[in-house]
């Protein structure tokens, strides 16, 4: 019988066992902050065979986990020809650590303009930013927004 206050073997490998289903799970979790898988989440609108995001809010999203990783193509792909800048490349020193939505302004689905505020969380600090969208030709495309930074 183990002493009072230790661990028999069996615990051990069941919390370690657990960590590592928690581990695998959280890595496959979009980074958006949905609790979806990153596949039925924002992944199915990345790449050039992606779906149009159907609301305002989840362009953003899908920008936000583009941001995340790095993919430049879907950014200037999703991103208004009138304010798209020709190139685009994100500093690779920062490290997206979460996402906030705090309000949405239309952006839905029978809609041809929205607002999305949120918080974006990185390693340094928050970005705070109002973002305006429309939808053209059946898409959402991001237009621009107030940023304010937060330290």
């Amino acid at each position: 019988m183990p002493a009072a206050g230790s661990t028999s073997g069996g615990a051990a490998r069941w919390r370690d066992t657990a960590r590592s289903i928690l581990a695998a799970v959280d890595a496959r979790r979009c980074p958006c902050g949905s609790l979806e898988s990153l596949d039925a989440c924002c992944g199915r609108y990345l790449g050039d065979d992606g779906a149009a995001p159907p609301t305002a809010e989840a362009l953003m999203r899908s920008r936000y986990t583009a941001f995340v990783r790095g993919d430049v193509d879907h950014l200037l792909r999703t991103w208004h020809p009138d304010t798209r800048p020709a190139a685009l490349e994100p500093d690779p020193g920062v490290r997206w650590t979460g996402l906030e939505v705090l309000d949405r302004v239309d952006g839905g689905l029978f809609d041809a303009e929205g607002v999305v505020e949120f918080r974006a969380h990185h390693r340094d600090g928050v970005q705070h930013e109002r973002s305006r969208f429309v939808r053209e030709a059946g898409r959402w495309l991001y237009v621009d927004g107030v940023v304010g930074t937060q330290g």
